[in-house]
């Protein structure tokens, strides 16, 4: 997954601004984890309401005040601010643990054509090998909060045939009964530039943030 922003910098959303700037630091943070790539910015009213949903979401999952042990998520905040002051205002109140791009780096724009994004806010869920597991998840995150963890969890795990025990591979059984569903549900879409995709619910001209993008 770290791939994904190799020879690029990510930036801590704490005090100090940590930056990861090495692929052993990247690598630490993104490989082995699902990671959620949030499209947004400060000025769309709807991500405004999306946001504290988000940071509460993530925080259940990633904080040990609510649970025993972290998840392995990561996020990326990839930001459509129009100014660099307006991305620092966003970020202020969102976890430390979220991660984001320098302002002036133009793969916050590439990651938007890259994934099909067209309207904001939007949430996409990538397996640690890379693909896409769902291409956004804001109306799965609004309706069901954290259980949608454990169901990509799952999902990620009947997709990837790498996750499973080698005695598994020939043909393997029934993870829950929940399970044939997941696999319809979450198809593995690999990311491929000039792809287009949408919202589930709505096609290109669904009523929703501020329209296409990219």
């Amino acid at each position: 997954m770290s791939s994904l922003f190799s020879g690029h910098i990510l930036i801590r959303n704490n005090s100090d601004q940590d930056e990861l700037d090495t692929e052993v630091e990247l690598s630490h943070r993104l490989d082995n984890r699902l990671v959620l790539l949030f499209f947004g910015t400060g000025s769309c009213p709807q991500c405004q309401t999306f946001a504290p949903v988000l940071r509460d979401f993530f925080v259940r999952l990633t904080d040990e005040f609510y649970v025993l042990r972290a998840a392995q998520l990561a996020l990326v905040y990839v930001s459509q601010d129009p100014t660099e002051e307006q991305q620092d205002l966003f970020l202020r109140d969102m976890p430390k643990k979220w991660l984001f791009l320098p302002f002036e780096d133009d793969l916050r724009r590439d990651l938007g054509r890259r994934f099909s994004v067209q309207r904001l806010p939007a949430v996409v869920v990538l397996k640690p090998g890379g693909d896409v597991l769902t291409r956004d998840a804001t109306d799965e995150i609004q309706r069901l909060g954290p259980t949608c963890f454990a169901n990509w969890l799952e999902a990620a795990e009947v997709l990837d045939r790498s996750f499973l025990q080698p005695e598994d591979l020939d043909d393997p059984a029934p993870r829950s009964l929940t399970e044939p569903l997941r696999r319809r549900k979450y198809r593995v879409d690999r990311a491929v530039p000039g792809s287009r995709g949408s919202r589930e619910g709505g096609g290109p001209g669904a009523e929703s943030g501020v329209g296409r993008l990219f």
